[in-house]
């Protein structure tokens, strides 16, 4: 795509701010990615994200992670839409690429998993001097940051004929929801709200901890195993999808309530989602920007 002028980009990113949102991790979810991911960074990779953020953000990724579901209904963005998601066959529980992300046209590489790759070798190009004008390397620092956060959300890689559990109309305890947004926003607020008294600051703090010193730090090394930047996000989808037939599908019924027990039991999959989203998302930065760079791939 050709990228806007600086100054263009800025009067997009300020509007972007009261843009409605879309089918994704809540605002929540993102900012917490975008948070625990920044601290991991390197020194080189830390400098080279904010150099590439708008100085209105003050150096802080999170402030702009929601941005792509933000603009993704914009007619500049339009062709954004189909990438923050992929559509598996019905009652599958598998992911293939080829298979999976096609768009409406059939166009190849139309998913979150291809646009991770795509925006990746975007940011490749930083440390190589290219320069080159095709690519707006803050956009592609934004959306890579955006969609690595999608891959993780396990009801992002679901089933074609629910929308990913878009269309499956159920209560959330006493509300009215959907199963998708269940997993996208209810059981992040509803943690916010019964476990944290409403503090992100310290349910940021147990998920940092989990994977540090607590229950996941045994796992920690294999979250961050990733011998090709450019084939590892197969990988996040296909355990995506697993999750989702297991504890998002599973126990879920249209019409029905979901209440205390399927709470209990599926938080520590979104936090545990949203901690290996922002291990893998900091790994990938601090090989993109760092010392041990990958090679640009050559064009598909």
């Amino acid at each position: 795509m050709v990228s806007p002028p600086p100054a263009l980009l800025v009067f997009f990113l300020i509007l972007a701010a009261s843009a409605p949102g879309g089918r994704a991790w809540s605002k929540e979810g993102h900012v917490l990615t975008c948070r625990i991911a920044q601290a991991l960074l390197e020194p080189e990779a830390a400098d080279a994200v904010r150099n590439l953020l708008p100085d209105y953000a003050s150096g802080d990724l999170s402030a702009l992670c929601v941005w792509p579901d933000q603009v993704r209904h914009w007619y500049r963005y339009r062709w954004t839409s189909s990438l923050h998601f992929i559509d598996t066959p019905d009652e599958a529980c598998n992911f293939d690429y080829s298979r999976d992300c096609r768009d409406e046209k059939g166009e190849p590489d139309r998913c979150v998993a291809g646009a991770i790759y795509n925006f990746t070798s975007q940011l490749l190009h930083y440390n190589h001097g290219t320069a080159d004008r095709r690519y707006n390397l803050t956009e592609a620092l934004l959306f890579l940051s955006h969609f690595m956060g999608d891959i993780h959300q396990p009801m992002h890689v679901g089933f074609t004929g629910d929308e990913g559990g878009n269309t499956i109309q159920l209560r959330w305890f006493n509300r009215k929801s959907n199963l998708h947004h269940v997993w996208d926003r209810d059981i992040i607020l509803t943690a916010l709200a019964d476990l944290y008294g409403k503090d992100m600051d310290a349910f940021q703090a147990d998920i940092q901890k989990n994977f540090t010193t607590g229950i996941w730090s045994e796992d920690l090394s294999s979250w961050g195993d990733c011998d090709d930047l450019f084939s590892c996000p197969k990988k996040y989808a296909s355990e995506s999808i697993s999750l989702a037939c297991k504890w998002g599908y599973g126990g879920a019924v249209g019409g029905e309530a979901l209440g205390e027990d399927y709470f209990r039991t599926r938080m520590p999959v979104v936090a545990r989602r949203i901690g290996q989203g922002s291990v893998r998302l900091a790994m990938v930065l601090n090989r993109v920007f760092g010392d041990n760079k990958q090679d640009i791939p050559p064009p598909a």
